[in-house]
């Protein structure tokens, strides 16, 4: 049976490093993906990229990954492994074409000069929601970057004066332990359940901007309970880890917005924290405001999630446990 092969040019030798990856890892994650040869060659013309197999149609999808990870690679970064398998997963399912949603939008740029980007078609769909809407959902798995990506627009409307100060926060809701037996003052024992906002805004702004920014009252991160009898104008305001908001603590957070406002809730409603027999307010809110203009509900999946690849393997396990179960 004869060979099919395709080429794929690279920029240069640099281009093809990235794409390839630390000791060829992703080029072996394709080999593997599609039962294809991949080779590179630099001659001439300069450095090409040569894709072999028997199946045409495997031989085609794996070239379409290639030219996906060469417009990563010249964005200037090694392309990571997981982007690797994002791609290689959205090929196979057939959805290659919607990668071309992504593109180079930097939300922000980090105090270590590293730009904050969409890293799947799920998450610049997220992104994107936030732009058009006054108010935005964003439920889905751990590891999607839910909240991390709010944080950056909100630092990034913060920076571009759209508004004038962020506001964060979180149910203090326990997770099998209790504010009680934490050791210190109430802020004390507040910090731990904050602790994801304030290392998003750190890894934004770096300690000493968000202090100066805590101390102008520009920045402003508390439990949800501290929310109510306020009116909030000119804010950017994300309630998260919002599964653990009773329905009436969302309903106060939902009416607190104010002019020039915008508010992002997330949340993960596999993983309530909330006494057995209380409904979830975040379960409760998507429900009641699916169909409202300027609000938007969008949904992550495991094909979202930008931690290590077990986190998507054990986020699928749990789902069908929890399938089988209910089927019993």
């Amino acid at each position: 049976m004869s060979l099919e092969k395709k080429i794929v040019p690279m920029d240069s030798a640099e281009i093809t490093a990235r794409v390839f990856g630390a000791f060829d890892k992703n080029v072996q994650l394709l080999e593997r993906a599609f039962g294809v040869t991949v080779r590179n060659r630099s001659g001439n013309d300069g450095d090409v990229v040569s894709v072999e197999g028997e199946d045409g149609a495997a031989v085609a999808a794996a070239e379409d990954v290639l030219r996906q990870l060469r417009l990563l690679a010249r964005q200037g970064e090694v392309v990571p492994e997981q982007s690797v398998r994002y791609i290689i997963d959205m090929t196979r399912a057939g959805e290659g074409h919607s990668l071309e949603q992504m593109s180079d939008d930097c939300i922000c740029v980090t105090m270590r000069g590293k730009p904050v980007k969409a890293k799947t078609v799920g998450q610049k769909q997220y992104v994107d929601a936030i732009r058009k809407n006054t108010v935005t959902f964003g439920v889905g798995p751990a590891g999607t970057g839910k909240t991390f990506l709010a944080v950056a627009m909100a630092v990034k409307a913060l920076r571009d004066k759209q508004v004038s100060r962020i506001i964060l926060t979180r149910p203090a809701i326990e997770a099998g332990e209790r504010l009680g037996f934490l050791p210190g003052d109430l802020q004390s024992k507040i910090d731990p359940y904050l602790r994801p906002l304030y290392d998003a805004l750190f890894e934004m702004m770096g300690a000493e901007n968000y202090q100066h920014c805590v101390e102008k009252q520009t920045i402003e991160v508390a439990p949800l309970a501290y929310m109510r009898g306020r009116t909030l104008d000119d804010s950017f305001i994300i309630l998260d880890e919002a599964q653990n908001a009773t329905p009436e603590q969302m309903k106060m957070f939902l009416t607190r917005l104010g002019f020039n406002s915008k508010a992002v809730i997330t949340g993960d409603l596999t993983q309530t924290d909330l006494p057995r027999g209380t409904r979830s307010g975040l379960s409760l809110a998507v429900k009641i405001l699916a169909n409202i203009d300027d609000i938007a509900i969008h949904r992550f999946t495991e094909r979202d999630v930008v931690r290590h690849h077990l986190v998507q393997k054990i986020i699928q396990a749990y789902d069908k446990f929890e399938r089988e179960g209910k089927n019993k």
